[in-house]
């Protein structure tokens, strides 16, 4: 039965970067899909109401759940906005899904962002326009992750929920 771990935070709450080393940390043939990769290179969209990535997104899902035993969305991934996505989650994974909200504090999210190698792509404006607080999925149980949890202590607390 295939599985899906869900990954939710706003910008710059770590989200891709737990994504990344939970993929490595389960292995080959699992498959990541980034909202940022759908809908900023490849659509070239907005993160706006009806934007094709969407759609891009639900293809994507439905061919995970057919072709990779775990796979990981990652991303802002409002829920409003993405809330067609997140039926087709629902009905293809049911009780086989693993959703994780990082609550990181605004501060915290300009501090990691300093850090990364695009840090100039955008800046606090930006980030403030985005923000979205406790943004969590209705009628889905996610997990909620604080910043107070290191890396380590998030992709071993991931692991063993979908391991075990």
């Amino acid at each position: 039965m295939s599985k899906i771990i869900i990954i939710r935070g706003n910008s710059g709450s770590g989200k891709s970067t737990i994504a990344k080393e939970l993929q490595k940390t389960l292995g080959r043939g699992t498959m990541l899909i980034s909202q940022d990769v759908a809908r900023r290179d490849i659509m070239y969209v907005k993160d706006k109401p009806n934007n094709k990535a969407v759609d891009l997104l639900q293809t994507l899902i439905t061919f995970a759940h057919k072709h990779s035993d775990i796979s990981i969305l990652e991303g802002i991934l409002y829920s409003d906005i993405y809330k067609k996505l997140f039926s087709t989650v629902c009905k293809l994974y049911a009780d086989n899904i693993f959703a994780y909200y990082l609550d990181v504090s605004f501060e915290e999210t300009l501090k990691r962002h300093a850090q990364k190698p695009n840090y100039e792509d955008f800046g606090e404006a930006e980030m403030r326009q985005w923000w979205r607080d406790k943004d969590y999925l209705p009628g889905m149980a996610e997990k909620t992750l604080n910043e107070k949890m290191n890396r380590e202590y998030i992709i071993n607390l991931i692991y063993n929920d979908v391991m075990y």
